[in-house]
Order: C-alpha cells, then sequence, then structure tokens
C-alpha cells in the first residue's frame, strides 16, 4: 500500500506502527497507516490479517481506571 519514499515498514514487521498515517481520526481515537494498520489512542492495533494487537497498558494507566 505505501507509495512514498522511504517504504514503510510492513504489517508484519516489529516496526510496522511507525509507518505512515493516511487517515487519522482522532476525534474516534483511531488513525489508518499506510501498511493498513489501524491503531487505537489506546496503543491498541488491529493488523490487516484481522489480528488484534492488544493496547500496552503501563501501571499508572491500570492505577488510573
Amino acid at each position: 500500500m505505501c507509495t512514498h519514499r522511504p517504504v514503510c515498514p510492513s504489517a508484519d514487521s516489529p516496526h510496522h506502527h511507525t509507518a505512515a498515517i493516511v487517515s487519522a481520526h482522532p476525534e474516534q481515537g483511531w488513525s489508518l497507516l499506510c501498511n493498513g494498520t489501524i491503531v487505537f489512542d489506546d496503543t491498541g492495533e488491529l493488523l490487516p490479517d484481522g489480528s488484534v494487537v492488544a493496547p500496552q497498558r503501563t501501571l499508572g494507566h491500570a492505577l488510573a481506571a
């Protein structure tokens, strides 16, 4: 999906979350990356193959919840 240079990491790369944002929806809490990954404000991710990356919670977030 990536058409710019340098090419962004693919969705199966360990650094897939560093791909460029192609569509941001901060009012809804998510952004679409050029590699097809959807990243959410809570740090969760939905990969193009449908698999889910759970949010990376820190102790500070857990105590606030």
